[in-house]
């Protein structure tokens, strides 16, 4: 039975009392005949004006329920596109706010359910892409070196060297996933030091003293003066510089210059900003959405040799956010790229 029909019958059932009531007065002799027939003619009037009340008064009830009930069978089938309309009594319109405000949230959850599966299904095809070119070399060097193929002896050393090679690049490959895998799930210790910008700067430029003669590309450094220490652990954030140096090197144009900047933010108090600037070939914003993704490359077909395995950036960022900090890119395609990443400071 609808609510609707609820309300008119306990409107019916109050207007009978009345009325039985009337009738006893009259039966047993409390009221007149005139003053009863008067009485229940108020009674059926006020009856009348009662039932046709209650009747407008319950349609914005009934279609406030309606189309809640409505919304809910679309959310049980997993729509999440559709809102209550905020109409009725005061107490409808709530609920109507937090049923659109759990739709929402259903909305976000399933979208990022659905975000990390496809991601899940990325990572395998790119695992298993990483792993099978080692794989397939190692492979056929040891089928090879089996079937007594190779009697050389400088080309039977030279296969066990490329074996071993690819040995070396599968493990680092499995080492990577697994330290991206640590600090992503939250199990990576954090102990941060005090330590100061210029020495990272310094001895990761000094790493990559041989990269950057090679393209004869110029370094430009400039570190904020009484630039307050940082809190970090500094291995891992010279990784992240690192990674930002060699992305930098590489797309760079021979001759070229890089310049790496660190000051602190004015707008972000307690925090430090350190950037690198290249003037490559830039990165295109569909890229730059998702360039610190594991495995993605913004030109796929770059080889692990040329562009690495795609993790990189990747770790750079789960480091970056260990520290409590950002990062990110800036720079279209042509304009060169502007990495950059925030540390907390002392």
């Amino acid at each position: 039975m609808k609510l609707r029909a609820y309300l008119l019958i306990a409107n019916a059932v109050s207007i009978g009392i009345i009325l039985v009531s009337l009738f006893v007065c009259y039966r047993f002799m409390l009221l007149k005949l005139n003053e009863t027939l008067l009485l229940t003619s108020v009674t059926l009037g006020a009856a009348i004006v009662s039932f046709a009340v209650h009747f407008a008064m319950t349609r914005p009830l009934e279609s406030s329920i309606r189309k809640l009930t409505n919304e809910t069978a679309r959310v049980a089938e997993g729509r999440f596109d559709g809102t209550v309309p905020l109409a009725g009594p005061e107490e409808f319109r709530r609920l109507a706010e937090q049923f659109n405000r759990m739709s929402g949230m259903l909305r976000e959850s399933f979208d990022r359910l659905r975000t990390t599966e496809a991601s899940r299904r990325e990572l395998v095809a790119n695992v298993s892409h990483d792993l099978r070119t080692p794989m397939a070399s190692i492979q056929a060097f040891v089928e090879a070196l089996q079937d007594e193929v190779i009697q050389d002896k400088e080309t039977f050393g030279s296969y066990l060297r490329t074996i071993r090679l690819e040995t070396q690049r599968l493990n680092r490959l499995i080492d990577t996933l697994f330290e991206l895998s640590q600090l992503q799930s939250g199990a990576y210790v954090f102990t941060p030091e005090r330590c100061h910008a210029d020495n990272l700067l310094l001895e990761t430029l000094q790493s990559h003293v041989i990269k950057l003669e090679e393209k004869n590309i110029d370094i430009q450094a400039h570190v904020q003066e009484n630039l307050p220490p940082l809190l970090v652990m500094p291995f891992e954030i010279k990784r992240v510089l690192a990674n930002l140096l060699e992305n930098a090197i590489r797309h760079s144009p021979p001759g070229g210059s890089i310049s790496i900047m660190a000051a602190e933010l004015p707008e972000e108090s307690g925090f430090v900003q350190i950037s690198i600037i290249d003037q490559g070939e830039g990165i295109d914003s569909h890229d730059r959405e998702k360039i610190f993704d594991r495995f993605y490359r913004a030109d796929p077909s770059r080889s692990r040799g040329s562009g690495g395995a795609g993790l990189g950036l990747a770790i750079a960022k789960s480091i970056v956010e260990l520290h409590g900090g950002r990062i990110g890119v800036e720079g279209g395609t042509g304009e060169g790229s502007r990495f950059w990443f925030t540390v907390r400071c002392v």
